[in-house]
This record gives structure tokens, sequence and C-alpha cells, in this order.
């Protein structure tokens, strides 16, 4: 009956113990049972360079053997490249650590890792 069902629910199945989910754990930040990827820091230093005029696609992930731009290592992941397109030709200082605020462009987050 339901009340039998009530009394029942929250309980561990038979031979299984109930452990108390507490912050320690539980891996955080969690995200539906899947750990997110780890984010890999290319170099704590921007990548200066020349681009343009086009588009070119930033490394998220950290991954790519061709920084700062994406090379596919990604695949597989959570990561995607940033699209970037320029209309002319210019110097940019590209994120290395992967950890700015402003992506694709480095902020100075580096120098606080």
């Amino acid at each position: 009956d339901e009340d039998s069902l009530a009394a029942g629910a929250g309980r561990s199945p038979p031979g299984m113990r109930r452990l108390p989910l507490t912050s320690d754990r539980l891996p955080l930040p969690y995200r539906g049972g899947i750990m997110p990827d780890e984010l890999k820091i290319a170099q704590k230093g921007p990548y200066v360079t020349e681009v343009g005029p086009g588009t070119v696609y930033w490394c998220r992930c950290g991954r790519s053997k061709t920084q700062p731009f994406c090379d596919g290592s990604h695949t597989g992941t959570d990561f995607a490249p940033i699209e970037v397109h320029f209309e002319e030709k210019k110097r940019v200082a590209f994120c290395g650590c992967k950890h700015t605020k402003k992506p694709p462009f480095c902020d100075g987050t580096h120098s606080s890792l």
C-alpha cells in the first residue's frame, strides 16, 4: 500500500549502505554524474602573434600542439575552440593559460596562477 511505500522512501536497497552526501564526498564542480574535463595550462603567459585578415580558432582546452590555435585535440572533451574573425592584419595577445575572463585574449590572469 501507499503508506508502506512512503515509509521505505529514501532507504537503500537491501545489501547496500547509504552514505551521507557531504561536500567531501562529492567532487566539485559536479554535473549530473559527469566530471568536467580539466583545463590544461598551455603556458603561463600570452601568445603574441600577428593574425588576419580571416578567421582563426583559439584553443580553449590547452591541449593543442599548435598553440594558441586549435588542432582538434579537444575531441572527446567538453571543450570547443573559439572562432575569432579579424577584418585586417593585427597583432594580438592570445591567452596561454586558458583562464582569461576575456577569451580569447590575455587579461593578465596568468600572473595569479
